[in-house]
This record gives structure tokens, sequence and C-alpha cells, in this order.
């Protein structure tokens, strides 16, 4: 599925989000590695953790990983996901990794479907929300995942 010319040429935006529950020292270099790695084909990269490390020499370095490879990193507030916030932003690409989004979507039936999807939307001028994944708000997150 080749939708290079579909991508680069309108004003989409595509993310990656590596997700983990914690982010310390012990699991630093898998996590933000397993970041860069899947977020290749993305304009943007992050790392999303509800609980960082505060320590200062584990800031420090992961605001070298940032400056380095230039994945975003975000704290999720899982109590209220609308005050999470972005403690690094991620390095912008202009262009998409087209050649690693074709590969991925001959391998990735899930992502395959994705892409077009979005190509459908593209072509409608209508966003088919009911196609992708639902938002939820966050009581409804909270109460799912026994929170509250």
């Amino acid at each position: 599925m080749d939708i290079s010319k579909d991508i680069g040429s309108t004003g989409i935006k595509l993310f990656s989000y590596e997700l983990k529950k914690e982010l310390n020292f012990g699991n630093l270099r898998e996590s933000y590695f397993q970041a860069v790695s899947n977020s290749s084909w993305a304009n943007e990269g992050y790392l999303v953790a509800s609980d960082i490390d505060q320590d200062e020499e584990f800031q420090q370095e992961i605001k070298r990983l940032n400056n380095s490879f230039g994945i975003g990193l975000i704290r999720l507030d899982v109590e209220n996901p609308d005050s999470s916030e972005i403690i690094y932003p991620s390095r912008q690409k202009d262009i998409a990794d087209i050649e690693t989004i074709n590969k991925i979507a001959q391998i990735n039936p899930n992502f395959r479907d994705f892409l077009k999807r979005i190509k459908s939307d593209l072509y409608s001028r209508e966003i088919r929300k009911e196609k992708y994944d639902k938002i939820y708000d966050p009581e409804y997150l909270l109460n799912k995942n026994g929170l509250k």
C-alpha cells in the first residue's frame, strides 16, 4: 500500500507513542530505544510514562537522549489525563519515513487498515471518527481501570 503521495502532500502529521508504567534507570535505555525504533516512521515520537524517576542524574540522561535522538517525553497523569504534560517535546520530522510505513503496512494488517482509513478520509475530506479508536473521557478510564 503506497500512500506516500497522500501523506507527503497534505497537512497530515503521524505520531508514535511508546507507553510505559514507570521510567527509571533500570528500564530507561530499553524503553527509550523501543520508542526510537517504533517511531522511525512517524513525524513525531514520544515516550510516555506515569511514574518518572525525579533523580537529577536520571533527568539529565533523559535530556541528553532527547537532544541526541529527538524522542519526546510525556508525563501521563493517570488520575487526570488532561493534566498530562510534555516534559521534552519531540523533534519534528517534516516528512514521514514512507519506506518504513509501507514495510510495516505489508506485515501488520492493523497498521495497513489504519493507513487505508487515513487515505479514505483524505479523499472524502470527512473524518469518520467511528472508524478510529474510541476516545474515552478520563472518568470512564479511571473507573474501568480500578483507579477510582
